[in-house]
């Protein structure tokens, strides 16, 4: 029987590892310079996968990718700390062939991403530090239990529209709506039946709850930015006019770091506030602004600007002027882009921004 005798070594060779992450398998691609090696599927495990790299191509240099999802970045920070290179990066900067797009599977998926990581095709996205993760999360719940409150809020008036219950006189103005005579009455109603009543019942008891979830995580957000890495962050941000301390501190955990964004251009893009374009000969065409981008951020950054036009006279008047020029939710983009360069201006000089500065 033979065997063989030179034992295997890719000492200063690369081995290129594309990631399909799932919850349940991961698919994984391997390249090695022009080849296809193989495909195959594993456990979500990034210590099973070294350990079969270090088996069939051992001292070799091993360079990981996968696309940021919902896995978040717990992957690459295993494998950085077992010294393998890999980076994460956004699903759409990976090159992918009209075919790719038409037949997608796992197994295209993971190969389009080893194969353009050895094309060096691939460029990283910020990896944020896990306590400024973790941060960002206090901030998301808020928001996260803000929406579900108002949810409940549009259960309940739907409940009372479909049974044409009218409001008292003394409550039918919605500034009056949610306070604790609006509570009161709320609680007195009864409809016909038993069910109904507990239907009612049970969405105030719903919007209680949903209602101290949210006084509970705006005291951790408060709480959060009164720590010393925040506090004076937070105060630059809060001298622009539209800018709260919840939207401050939106701004702050999602960037981490201001000093990453070498541009404007680079900082708008990452609020999504870059527009798609589809050029073609001498006709340029804009389509709207890009899904590229934080979703967290672009959604502070519009409310922001819609409340900016209420405290700044300057951005109300440059409103206006764009407003007779396009539409209003192209307006307010315009708008929140120039709220980005005060939060730019403020926190790189680290200088409170002044009213007419602009």
């Amino acid at each position: 029987m033979q065997t063989q005798g030179t034992k295997i070594d890719f000492h200063g060779q690369n081995i290129y590892v594309g990631i399909d992450t799932h919850l349940k398998s991961w698919k994984v691609a391997l390249y090695h310079d022009d080849i296809a090696l193989k495909v195959f599927s594993q456990d979500p495990d990034p210590l099973l996968l070294l350990k079969h790299l270090r088996r069939h191509f051992p001292n070799a240099n091993y360079k990981c990718a996968y696309e940021a999802g919902f896995s978040g970045f717990w992957l690459q920070k295993v494998l950085t700390r077992e010294g393998i290179n890999c980076i994460v990066v956004n699903p759409a900067d990976v090159p992918t062939t009209d075919k790719e797009k038409r037949l997608k599977t796992d197994k295209r998926d993971c190969r389009k991403i080893a194969r353009s990581l050895r094309n060096q095709e691939l460029e990283a996205i910020y990896v944020p530090s896990d306590e400024g993760l973790e941060e960002r999360q206090v901030v998301r719940f808020y928001r996260d239990m803000i929406k579900n409150r108002t949810k409940i809020k549009n259960k309940i008036k739907a409940f009372l529209n479909f049974y044409g219950i009218v409001y008292p006189e003394e409550l039918k103005n919605p500034k009056r709506h949610w306070n604790h005579s609006f509570l009161g009455w709320l609680k007195s109603l009864k409809v016909k039946t038993e069910e109904g009543n507990w239907v009612m019942q049970s969405y105030i008891e719903e919007y209680e709850h949903s209602q101290d979830k949210v006084k509970e995580a705006i005291k951790q957000v408060q709480q959060l930015s009164q720590r010393d890495k925040y506090t004076s962050k937070v105060k630059l941000l809060r001298s622009i006019p539209g800018i709260g301390i919840v939207s401050a501190m939106a701004i702050l955990t999602e960037i981490e770091n201001i000093h990453r964004f070498k541009t404007l251009d680079k900082l708008c893009g990452y609020f999504g506030l870059i527009p798609n374009t589809d050029s073609s000969g001498v006709k340029e065409k804009t389509l709207g602004i890009t899904n590229r981008g934080n979703t967290h951020l672009k959604a502070v950054i519009i409310e922001a600007a819609w409340m900016a036009l209420r405290y700044d006279p300057a951005l109300l008047l440059s409103y206006k002027g764009l407003k007779s020029k396009m539409e209003a939710n192209k307006a307010i983009i315009r708008i929140a882009k120039k709220l980005v360069n005060r939060i730019r201006f403020v926190l790189k000089n680290e200088i409170e921004y002044q009213i007419n500065n602009f």
